[in-house]
């Protein structure tokens, strides 16, 4: 039976890290699985994405997944914790959930020298403060500027990202988040989306701020993870496999999916409520 590694988001970004993860990790076989049908997720309330997420993690586990990464920052800022502390141990607590949060808030200290940081992600990311409770317990001293950026996502994935009328909603976020904390070196792109802007996003930026994507960082912190858990390593099956689903049209998810992944993308159709069940 095979026991995959599932990535998951509430749609592609997740694509991004999950291409980092299987550069670092490419003997792994892998499940993907974007819940399109329900996305976005960034406006939803705490209690829907817990849900929703909780639904996504359970399909996963019985596909066979001793480990789930939340590959989504709204799913990581609003279900993760509850579904780690109160829902894993009555499901297996020999599985385990993991989000894309902690990982980068542990590193991204290391990167600024004025310790001012800057957060840019969904709404729902930004309300829940997570990165700013996170990165104030590895280092209290850095100062955490946020900026939700709602339109971004919709044009990304829309694909008039790359087009001369996303760079309005580029700059006025940028502007506005650099005008409140002008100090800021370093800048998160807390959505996994936001990595297919990061040039449109470098050019409105002073030239000393830097632009941290999360891909390698997660991909680096699961390495290290799998490292220091052996009885999770060793129960993953290795065949280099990977498969991917969604819960909306696949031949609509591939054509997205292979701008994310920068490679053709063959998806299945999973229904949401098989999911509900």
């Amino acid at each position: 039976m095979m026991r995959p590694i599932g990535i998951f988001d509430s749609g592609y970004g997740g694509l991004t890290v999950f291409r980092s993860i299987a550069a670092m990790l490419p003997g792994y076989d892998y499940i993907y699985m974007g819940d399109n049908g329900r996305a976005p997720y960034g406006n939803r309330s705490f209690d829907t994405v817990h849900q929703y997420t909780l639904e996504c993690v359970q399909w996963f586990f019985d596909m066979g997944c001793p480990l789930v990464i939340l590959a989504c920052n709204t799913a990581s800022a609003k279900a993760l914790r509850t579904i780690q502390q109160k829902d894993l141990p009555g499901i297996d607590p020999m599985r385990r959930v993991l989000g894309v949060i902690r990982p980068t808030a542990e590193v991204i200290g290391n990167y600024t020298r004025t310790k001012e940081v800057g957060v840019l992600g969904t709404r729902g990311t930004v309300l829940s403060d997570s990165y700013k409770i996170e990165i104030s317990h590895f280092y209290p001293d850095v100062a955490v500027h946020q900026k939700a950026c709602p339109m971004w996502v919709p044009l990304i994935e829309n694909g008039e990202h790359t087009g001369a009328g996303a760079d309005y909603f580029v700059k006025k976020y940028l502007d506005e988040l650099m005008a409140e904390a002008p100090g800021i070196d370093t800048l998160l792109l807390a959505c996994t989306h936001y990595p297919l802007i990061a040039d449109k996003i470098k050019q409105y930026l002073p030239p000393q701020v830097q632009v941290v994507a999360q891909g390698d960082i997660v991909a680096t912190s699961l390495t290290d993870y799998l490292t220091r858990h052996p009885e999770i390593d060793e129960v993953l099956t290795r065949g280099g496999s990977t498969r991917y689903f969604t819960t909306d049209d696949a031949t609509d998810f591939n054509n997205q999916a292979s701008v994310f992944l920068g490679k053709p993308v063959t998806s299945e159709h999973v229904s949401v409520a098989t999911l509900q069940r």
